[in-house]
């Protein structure tokens, strides 16, 4: 996980989802249980490293003038990281194009140079992240 503080916020935030929860009489196995929870966490704490990464190296690639301000770039993180989950499910690279293409600007020759694909595999993974996007509006 990197840190022992990163660990002892998984940690807490593991009960404190179990705290939230209405019945606990049906768990049968709490270690396993609380096991869960708290791998759960630590794949959405990774998710979101990895999408921070991603952002980061994006800005890096950007005129200084476009960088946003820290305001603006905690937003940013929120909305790629609600975005992550609205997506989940598609393969990572779909994800990507639909980040490169939606927040980047970038046309589909481009994300296709950027990530090795076809043309054609941008416009199939565009697709199915617009899909993926209907399907959580009409929800």
């Amino acid at each position: 996980m990197g840190n022992a503080c990163r660990g002892e916020d998984i940690a807490s935030e593991t009960f404190l989802r179990v705290l939230k929860l209405p019945d606990l009489g049906g768990v049968r196995e709490p270690r396993a249980f609380l096991t869960t929870i708290a791998k759960r966490l630590i794949l959405d704490n990774w998710r979101r490293e990895d999408l921070e990464r991603a952002y980061l190296q994006t800005l890096a690639t950007e005129p200084a003038n476009t960088l946003a301000d820290p305001e603006e770039h905690a937003v940013l993180l929120e909305t790629l990281c609600h975005l992550d989950r609205l997506l989940d499910g598609l393969p990572a690279k779909a994800k990507t194009a639909f980040v490169y293409s939606q927040f980047g600007g970038q046309t589909y020759e481009q994300i296709a140079l950027r990530l090795g694909i076809s043309r054609s595999r941008v416009h199939q993974y565009m697709e199915q992240a617009f899909l993926c996007c209907l399907e959580v509006l009409d929800a």
